[in-house]
Parts: structure tokens; C-alpha cells; sequence
């Protein structure tokens, strides 16, 4: 909710540190909000960093909701083909970007809470003390502990 509410200001910051830290190599990486005008997105970048909330999930499930619905009136499908599959493919193609690869999660409390089960079963979530004075080392390591994570895919 803070980082939402104060996304210009929490972009403006993030773009200093991202120079200041990461000189000649910032221009590699980009930030974008999930619910962030198409036109305002930076484009054709290596890495994307999304601040999601937990208000981002609702608006596209009722979207989703919505869209189903139309399918069904237009006799597309039936009310009996809505499973785990289709409501995935609905919230994939409303908010337009994968499911995660890596969650950074701040706080002592280990809670999937805001996230669907579908949306997370492959992410790695990594746990920090907390969001406050992060430095480049801390983030950089977290990175390093997603890198050499294996997924070994149930095997």
C-alpha cells in the first residue's frame, strides 16, 4: 500500500540508487508498478523488478471473473469448464506478465498470503529481515541465493 501510493516518489529513488550503485550497468535493468500505464513501461530489458500489493490480485480476479462470464453468454463455454487451467490462462492474460521467478519476502512472518497457489507453485521466495535501509549487498545476495537455487521440477 505505501510503495503504491508513493510510486513516483519510490521510482525516483530506485533510479538513483540503481545509478549510484550499478553506474555504467543500470541502464540493463528496469522498474515498472503492476498496474502501470502500458505507455510509462520501459521496454526490451534484461531484468524486471514489479512491486506488486496485495490489491493488485482482487482487480484481476474480478476481470477474470468478468471475462469468463462473457464466454459463457456468448456460449464460448459452459459454467462447468472453469478449473484451475482456465483461471490461470484468464489471470495471465489480464495482467500481462508471468508468474514470479523469485519473491522477496520482508518480515518474520512466512505467509503466502495475497498469492495464489497457481501463480507461486515455482517461485523461490526468499526471506529478508525487513524492506527498511536494504543496501545493494543484502539485495545482491538474495539475488546469489536465487541463482544457485535447482529446481529439480518433483523429481
Amino acid at each position: 500500500g505505501i510503495f503504491k501510493r508513493n510510486n513516483a516518489r519510490l521510482m525516483d529513488e530506485i533510479l538513483k540508487q540503481q545509478q549510484e550503485l550499478l553506474g555504467l550497468d543500470c541502464s540493463k535493468y528496469s522498474v515498472e508498478f503492476a498496474n502501470q500505464d502500458k505507455a510509462d513501461q520501459v521496454l526490451n530489458c534484461q531484468s524486471t523488478l514489479k512491486v506488486l500489493s496485495p490489491e493488485d490480485g482482487k482487480a484481476d480476479i474480478v476481470k477474470a471473473a468478468q471475462n469468463f462470464c462473457q464466454l459463457v453468454a456468448q456460449q464460448q463455454r459452459t459454467y462447468t469448464d472453469l478449473d484451475v487451467n482456465v483461471l490461470d490462462s484468464l489471470l495471465s492474460s489480464t495482467n500481462g506478465f508471468p508468474d514470479p521467478d523469485l519473491v522477496l519476502k520482508f518480515g518474520p512472518v512466512d505467509s503466502t498470503l495475497g498469492f495464489l497457489p497457481w501463480h507461486i507453485r515455482l517461485t523461490e521466495i526468499i526471506s529478508l529481515p525487513s524492506h527498511l535501509n536494504i543496501s545493494y549487498e543484502e539485495f545482491f545476495s538474495a539475488l546469489h541465493r536465487y541463482a544457485g537455487c535447482e529446481q529439480r521440477w518433483g523429481k
